[in-house]
């Protein structure tokens, strides 16, 4: 278990919590639980801190693991997180070429003169 992770979830505010793993890139929810904000308080909206909490990624903004989180659960002090980058395989914007835009020479000339 990775204790005190900051949870950062779209337009509200941070939350500390336990994962009971690390994130996976196939994952489609963060599992949690021991759910409290930052000044250790029960967070209005949840009944029992200790419940297990589901969190879809399209909420969460970013993960924040402490490397203490990280020393003191069972993957020990050195562990090394994975990241995993997710690239578009063909067809992305970098890749798309418009051959048939045209450059506007008095645009151009005006932009010049000033």
């Amino acid at each position: 278990m990775l204790r005190n992770c900051v949870i950062h979830i779209n337009n509200e505010q941070p939350l500390i919590a336990d994962l009971f793993e690390l994130p996976n890139p196939t994952d489609v929810a963060l599992r949690l639980t021991n759910l409290r904000s930052l000044d250790g308080k029960r967070p209005v909206f949840v009944d029992d801190s200790k419940s297990v909490f589901l969190f879809p990624y399209h909420r969460v903004s970013f993960v924040e693991i402490p490397p203490r989180a990280l020393a003191s659960s069972e993957l020990g002090e050195d562990a090394q997180v994975p990241v995993t980058a997710i690239v578009p395989v063909g067809g992305g914007p970098a890749e798309q070429v418009d051959d048939e835009i045209e450059i506007d020479e008095d645009f151009l000339r005006r932009i010049r003169e000033v």
